[in-house]
């Protein structure tokens, strides 16, 4: 199975680009099989009366709005047919967080990832019979340059093993437990309950 994987670098909440790589998709192979919404930004940082209008903001438009796009543009893409795609189908995937669905970061944050998993929700309901399946993830604290903070200050106070002891794993996470996730529900693998 030859698999090819397509990127463009540009803003994930813009409109032209979540479009043109969806057509892009189409013309180069023909078919697109699944989108992975992933961009996000943490917030300002500051507490409810400290945070700016435009932060805010600029965190719905990051988080909410890419991943709108991405359900708008790559839906339609995985609706078409083709030679090598004889019915509608695909899988969205969007990264939300445990932050959406309990407290436990900013305002800003939490509510844009809550956002992501109702969108998810009723995406689903809305493609459904379209053979396009649609989940968000809902990961905890996950060490990546987004998270450096808060792992530098839990290294310098010496309570790194504190970090993520709330989540069922009583850990933090690692971008490959994430991406081993994705993979998965990219696969389209059956569930055998």
């Amino acid at each position: 199975m030859i698999t090819q994987v397509t990127v463009i670098q540009g803003d994930a909440a813009d409109d032209s680009t979540i479009s043109t790589i969806c057509e892009r998709a189409i013309k180069e192979e023909g078919h697109l099989d699944f989108f992975f919404a992933n961009a996000g930004i943490i917030g300002s940082g500051e507490t409810i009366p400290n945070i700016p209008e435009e932060a805010f903001m600029e965190c719905m438009r990051v988080n909410v709005l890419s991943c709108f796009l991405a359900i708008k543009h790559s839906s339609k893409a995985m609706a078409i047919t083709s030679k090598g795609k004889e019915e509608s189908g695909g899988s969205i995937l969007m990264t939300a967080s445990i932050a959406g669905l309990r407290n436990g970061a900013t305002v800003e944050y939490s509510a844009s990832k809550a956002a992501v998993n109702s969108m998810a929700k009723t995406a689903a309901c809305q493609l459904a019979g379209s053979n396009i399946r649609v989940n968000s993830l809902c990961p905890g604290i996950i060490e990546t340059s987004m998270s450096a903070n808060i792992f530098d200050f839990a290294k310098s106070r010496g309570t790194m093993g504190k970090l993520g002891q709330s989540y069922p794993l009583q850990r933090y996470g690692i971008p490959e437990e994430v991406a081993q996730l994705a993979l998965f529900l990219a696969s389209g693998a059956p569930f055998d309950f």
